[in-house]
């Protein structure tokens, strides 16, 4: 039920903490993965580190907001044989300040980076799928915005919600075809975007098992969800949060 095997996967923000995290993940179980981040070095450490086990990866460097490197992950995947699965997980968290201190180019990034991105990934993504006869998106969402708000973080927040409309839009549009569209809705996670020591400290008050997520264990969230183990999964938010929403 977890087996890749002649399996294709784009991942975006596969650079570093879960989107690397996930990539590994694929690949060990015979994925073949198209891998994106904005920064190539970083990249390209993910791609060695996949052939190095014996996998096959290519990166593909480049912003996720620019519908180009969409059209170049997918030319990629093709040159693998197609596309099967899709990891959206590109994001920022952007200025943490109250709403009003917000500047509008500065709301404008971080949705585009963390929802804008996600559409047009899915809007290249689903036609090379629906030529395979079907496939799985995931989009990684956040407790932030969907079961909480956190100060500073409301363009963060209004982003990853967004995401929750993405998923059931395309659910409405593509299940019937064979389309599945999820997402994972970590909680804290030891990634660089969870600040630093003192920040993560105290995230982990927050959940319910007193502590923040690896990023190995939202990738295990993340390949349930684009595995045939989650067959009948469709347009559906799994917590993978550490008890966050369930207790306060």
């Amino acid at each position: 039920m977890f087996d890749f095997d002649n399996k294709v996967a784009i991942v975006t923000g596969a650079s570093s903490g879960v989107g690397r995290a996930t990539a590994l993940l694929l690949a060990g179980r015979g994925a073949s993965v198209v891998l994106n981040a904005r920064h190539a070095g970083p990249l390209e450490e993910t791609v060695h580190a996949i052939r190095a086990r014996g996998g096959r990866a290519e990166a593909v460097a480049g912003d996720a907001a620019d519908p180009a490197t969409h059209e170049r992950l997918i030319a990629a995947a093709q040159a693998f044989g197609g596309l099967d699965i899709a990891i959206n997980n590109a994001g920022i968290v952007g200025p943490i300040v109250p709403l009003a201190e917000l500047a509008p180019a500065q709301w404008q990034e971080v949705l585009a980076v963390n929802l804008t991105a996600a559409f047009l990934g899915a809007r290249s993504q689903i036609p090379a799928m629906l030529a395979r006869g079907g496939g799985a998106l995931v989009f990684t969402s956040s407790f932030v915005g969907t079961s909480v708000g956190l100060p500073g973080m409301t363009a963060y927040g209004a982003a990853k919600a967004g995401l929750m409309g993405l998923v059931k839009g395309i659910t409405a549009d593509y299940a019937a075809q064979g389309i599945r569209a999820n997402a994972v809705l970590p909680g804290g996670v030891d990634t660089p975007m969870g600040g630093d020591q003192a920040n993560k400290d105290r995230a982990a008050g927050l959940h319910a098992l007193r502590r923040i997520a690896r990023p190995e264990e939202i990738a295990a969230a993340i390949a349930f969800l684009a595995s045939p183990a989650a067959s009948f999964v469709a347009g559906a938010a799994l917590f993978a949060d550490g008890g966050n929403a369930a207790v306060k």
